[in-house]
């Protein structure tokens, strides 16, 4: 007798599946649908099609409106880290502290067992692991995850391929139009651009100076707030012919630093707010500096809480306030955050 699972379900095809494949394996399953922000809009019409596949299977689902807590764990966050010139990745911080941190809490109330969402990625209740489909693997998302909570875990597409997921949606008719429906790929509260979200609660049009390496005022931009790292247009450099990119960006002075391509590479650099799935104080691995970016093998030494990293090659444009994942293999040891 399989136990009890809640579902976190988002009106999309692939938690829709997840729930179909935990009740098919004899699940008791429940869905929720978790309310984290006020887009307008986009609540209402994603709830009724988390609904209507939880009325198909005949299971219970449960709307919960947890977008005070979101706007306080993972919305301040992104507008703060903008403000102090960071890269911040509100994925997640929202997987932290909503999706497995107060669907966990939500899940104790009802007597669930487990819980499940879409995720690709897969999970053995003592470590996190990449997905079949290393095209959409979300393992990155999840490095900040609390350990104790892993043996609860259950993502039934981790071996699952994404264009297979869209055929088996297809075949069952209730699931026939999510098989066809477009991927969100964008930050859930983001309704257009970061820019748009941030200029609601600041400005951001605070035209400042271009400097180089040295100091030296080389031209102008539109606004800190506008830039990460890496980036390279939207600012002006007098008489460049070699295109220039955002090394810095300074804050308390309005300025960022440009350079060439070259002058992006970082050969190491310190991760704090550690999340580590293992005890080890120094230990060889891979790391991920961004999602959509290659792992690269590195050497990590652990002292006062803080991690030095030195990469066996260079990695190009690493942005303070980002996450570092670390992996041996195919196996998330943990995370951090850039500093």
């Amino acid at each position: 007798m399989k136990k009890k699972v809640l579902v976190g379900m988002s009106g999309g095809v692939d938690s829709t599946v997840a729930a179909v494949l935990l009740q098919k394996e004899g699940y008791e399953v429940e869905g929720v649908y978790m309310k984290l922000h006020h887009k307008e809009g986009y609540h209402e019409q994603n709830f009724l099609k988390a609904k209507r596949v939880c009325d198909y299977l005949g299971i219970k689902i449960h709307f919960k409106d947890f977008s005070e807590a979101f706007q306080k764990e993972v919305y301040n966050y992104f507008v703060e880290s903008y403000k102090q010139g960071l890269t911040p990745n509100p994925c997640v911080m929202c997987n932290r502290t909503i999706k497995f941190g107060k669907m966990i809490t939500f899940a104790d109330e009802i007597g669930a067992d487990f819980v499940a969402t879409g995720h690709y990625l897969k999970c053995d209740g003592a470590f996190i692991y990449e997905a079949e489909d290393l095209g959409k693997d979300q393992s990155y998302f999840l490095c900040e995850v609390k350990k104790e909570v892993l043996p609860r875990l259950v993502f039934p597409l981790g071996s699952w391929i994404k264009e297979d997921v869209k055929k088996y949606a297809a075949d069952i008719e209730v699931l026939q139009d999510f098989a066809a429906q477009k991927e969100s790929s964008e930050i859930c509260f983001v309704e257009n651009t970061y820019d748009e979200v941030l200029a609601k609660h600041i400005n951001i049009d605070m035209p400042g100076e271009t400097v180089d390496m040295q100091g030296n005022v080389v031209g102008t931009h539109k606004g800190y707030m506008h830039y990460t790292i890496g980036k390279r247009r939207g600012f002006f450099v007098n008489g460049a012919h070699d295109p220039h990119f955002v090394l810095d960006i300074r804050p308390e002075t309005n300025q960022i630093v440009v350079g060439t391509r070259e002058k992006l590479a970082v050969e190491s650099f310190e991760v704090t707010q550690l999340n580590l799935f293992e005890e080890k104080k120094e230990f060889e691995c891979r790391v991920k500096v961004r999602y959509r970016t290659r792992a690269v093998s590195c050497h990590v030494s652990i002292e006062n809480e803080k991690a030095k990293v030195v990469l066996h090659e260079p990695v190009f444009g690493l942005a303070k306030g980002q996450i570092a994942a670390f992996y041996e293999k195919d196996k998330l040891i943990g995370g951090g955050v850039i500093c």
